[in-house]
């Protein structure tokens, strides 16, 4: 194993020296304070996978042995003495000697020799040269018990030295610490706060300081606006999304509203949902009440031959079915779309978390999405994680849907009320308020705290 060893004035500058060298993977073996500085030995994650993926030697094929020669009785010659006979017996050479070994004289009155080193027959417990090398084998392999010990020995080092870097970070920018710990709190992304954070002037109070981060935020953010409000353009949108979103409500509001600007002979309804019961109906009592017709496409064949009679419709709106973003089906939705040529307006739900919003995005990326509308804004604590979604997957905004009124509760989007529910501060006795150094044990288990203060450059 090549354990090397890193020192360094801080915390700090001695993790940023081992991932320089070792890579962001570097399993850390130890950490220690040293006179004047810190020391951290670590070792990088490809030489221990080499150890644990080392494979077990063959046992090597076992020798012959060779046969064991009995010595033949001594042989008295004439007129020798029986004390002749036993010298002649003591004399011969033991078990296991060489046969090149000087044979000792039998006669009577010659010197007998006893051997100077005699062979030592093996022990019954003592290993063999064979086992020897097997067992040498099997202590290159790293058993996963102490791969385990070592990973949970790296999670706590680092949890160590995210506290050492944010204490660093603290006392070295405590604006900027104030604000990493605001964005955590309101439900930023780790990621995205270090990005955004990153351009912040040093010289800012804090005041000035939370209005530059909106600021920022709002410049990364893409909605659009009155004059480019989908229901004056007019086109064939499909309203896309996982269950529970809105969808079929979403597409009523929209309807109601180029009705009451252009008239209902200039809109048509389409559902692509004949699985769930009730859902194609659903949409049929919206399309009474508006004057509108509704159709139903179930393949691809029917949606294209629906599209084309509708080509001259000034806005076609098609509600899709509900289904989770892991199911099968969503790529069967893509597909039918994508061969109509449709744009997509996906559907968000404000009150769901950001990893979950990030995986939905995953799932629909494959259709020509032309924005996002977020709904259940009424029912959402806070918007920091939607809004985080959306900004980093550079999704535009075309609509707001705060409540169930057709048409009353879709609006367009307020960059500065959204702004202002995102960065809206925690009560101080919420179960969910960062304290401490707890911001930077959160960004350090995202892996984010390490890259942002290996950035810094000291």
């Amino acid at each position: 194993m090549n354990v090397r060893k890193f020192i360094a004035a801080t915390a700090r500058d001695a993790l940023r020296k081992v991932k320089e060298t070792l890579g962001p993977d570097a399993i850390i073996l130890s950490n220690r304070g040293i006179p004047g500085g810190v020391e951290i030995m670590a070792v990088a994650a490809r030489d221990m996978e080499m150890m644990v993926a080392t494979p077990e030697r063959p046992t090597p094929a076992r020798r012959p042995e060779p046969p064991v020669r009995r010595p033949e009785p001594p042989v008295v010659a004439p007129g020798g003495s029986e004390a002749a006979a036993h010298a002649s017996v003591a004399a011969a050479p033991p078990l296991g000697r060489s046969a090149a070994s000087p044979p000792n004289s039998a006669h009577p009155g010659s010197q007998v020799r006893a051997p100077t080193l005699a062979a030592r027959p093996l022990a019954a417990d003592s290993p063999r040269p064979e086992a020897a090398s097997v067992g040498r084998a099997e202590a290159d392999v790293v058993p996963a018990s102490v791969m385990d010990e070592i990973r949970a020995l790296r999670r706590i080092v680092e949890q160590h030295l995210a506290g050492f870097a944010y204490g660093d970070q603290a006392r070295a920018e405590p604006v900027k610490t104030e604000m990493l710990r605001q964005m955590l709190d309101a439900g930023f992304s780790p990621q995205f706060a270090r990005e955004l954070l990153a351009g912040l002037p040093r010289e800012l109070e804090a005041g000035s300081a939370l209005a530059w981060v909106k600021g920022s935020a709002d410049q990364c953010m893409l909605t659009i606006g009155s004059d480019t409000d989908v229901v004056d353009r007019g086109g064939i949108y499909a309203l896309v999304g996982p269950t529970g979103v809105g969808k079929t409500t979403t597409t009523a509001k929209l309807a109601a509203r180029c009705v009451l600007r252009h008239g209902a002979r200039k809109l048509a309804l389409v559902t692509t949902d004949g699985y769930r019961i009730g859902a194609h109906e659903q949409l049929r009592i919206y399309g009474r009440i508006l004057g509108v017709p509704v159709h139903l496409a179930r393949d691809a064949h029917d949606l294209r031959a629906t599209l084309s009679d509708l080509q001259h419709t000034h806005m076609v709106l098609i509600d899709t079915m509900g289904m989770s973003q892991r199911d099968r089906m969503v790529s069967e939705q893509v597909a039918m779309f994508a061969q109509a040529d449709v744009k997509s307006l996906l559907l968000l739900s404000a009150t769901s978390r950001g990893d979950t919003l990030d995986d939905v995005v995953r799932a629909y990326a494959g259709l020509r999405l032309a924005g996002c509308i977020l709904t259940k804004v009424d029912e959402a604590a806070g918007l920091a994680s939607s809004l985080d979604v959306i900004i980093r997957h550079r999704l535009r905004m075309f609509y707001v849907s705060n409540g169930q009124r057709v048409p009353e509760d879709l609006h367009l989007p307020n960059r500065s009320y959204l702004l202002h529910r995102a960065f809206k501060d925690l009560p101080d006795g919420s179960p969910h308020h960062l304290d401490g150094t707890e911001p930077g044990l959160l960004m350090a288990s995202s892996g984010a705290w390490a890259a942002s203060a290996g950035g810094r450059g000291g």
